[in-house]
């Protein structure tokens, strides 16, 4: 965004009128999030949530003083568990570091050092923290990763004490965030009613798990549902307001670490470049 011009995202921006906003060192927003299943009951392009509430900080951080631009979001993200769920598109994780580089890479061709990585995939952390330690280690450039999901739960939680069985994939915080930004996708898909997948005759019990008499047993392989604990305690309690509330909560979280970016060195003392 210039002073003159209400566009937050590179993509609505002209080259030329990008780079005159370059003299005031913007920080770069890039959302990475995935395509994958939420849930009988939830969209499962979370990479548009991500996408919104990043545009969200970025106004606002611009109105904290902190010029700030969205990078367009990437759509999807390291390969987990539900690689094999109808629709669900992802990455390998070779795959998505090397985009990854060339993104952070890119942006820095541009001198552009002030990056924030908006995360929304829990898959991508690990390649993601391998990614910007390694362009710590080459330039000495530090990439903060903000992962929305994680401090959505931390902000939610603190509104809903005894919560706990409310949270996990395809329940809280997703949930009413989903109610509050993109609602009507929520509506669109009713109850969940789907029961959880089962290997050797017994039910999944998490990512990658099986109940056997009592005990979490690892099984190497995807399914193609989500555990129900979680999205019906979520179903039951989780509503729109909740998901304004925390959304609005999460927007100034996340421009004030902007603002904090903008005005702080990015760079380790004794570090490369």
């Amino acid at each position: 965004m210039t002073d003159s011009s209400p566009f937050v995202r590179l993509g609505d921006l002209t080259a030329p009128a990008f780079a005159s906003a370059l003299a005031r060192n913007p920080v770069i927003l890039l959302p990475l999030g995935s395509h994958e299943d939420h849930g009988p009951h939830q969209p499962m392009g979370d990479y548009l949530l991500a996408d919104l509430i990043a545009e969200r900080i970025a106004r606002r951080a611009h109105e904290l003083g902190a010029p700030a631009f969205v990078a367009p979001s990437l759509p999807y993200g390291v390969a987990d568990y539900f690689g094999s769920s109808p629709g669900g598109l992802a990455l390998s994780a070779e795959s998505f570091r090397s985009v990854l580089d060339d993104l952070l890479h890119g942006l820095l061709r541009h001198r552009l050092t002030r990056i924030v990585i908006l995360n929304a995939h829990g898959g991508n952390v690990p390649v993601i923290h391998q990614a910007a330690l390694a362009l710590r280690r080459e330039t000495g450039l530090v990439v903060p990763s903000f992962y929305l999901w994680k401090v959505a739960r931390q902000l939610m939680e603190a509104r809903i004490p005894g919560g706990q069985a409310r949270f996990g994939h395809g329940a809280e915080p997703l949930l009413s965030l989903n109610l509050a930004l993109r609602g009507a996708c929520v509506a669109a898909q009713g109850e969940p009613a789907r029961a959880p997948g089962s290997v050797f005759g017994l039910p999944m019990s998490g990512f990658g798990t099986v109940n056997f008499e009592g005990l979490q047993i690892e099984v190497p392989v995807e399914f193609d549902a989500v555990p129900r604990e979680a999205i019906e305690a979520a179903w039951a309690e989780g509503s729109t307001e909740l998901g304004v509330e925390v959304a609005e909560a999460l927007v100034q979280a996340g421009a004030r670490f902007v603002a904090q970016v903008h005005t702080s060195p990015g760079t380790v003392p004794g570090s490369a470049g």
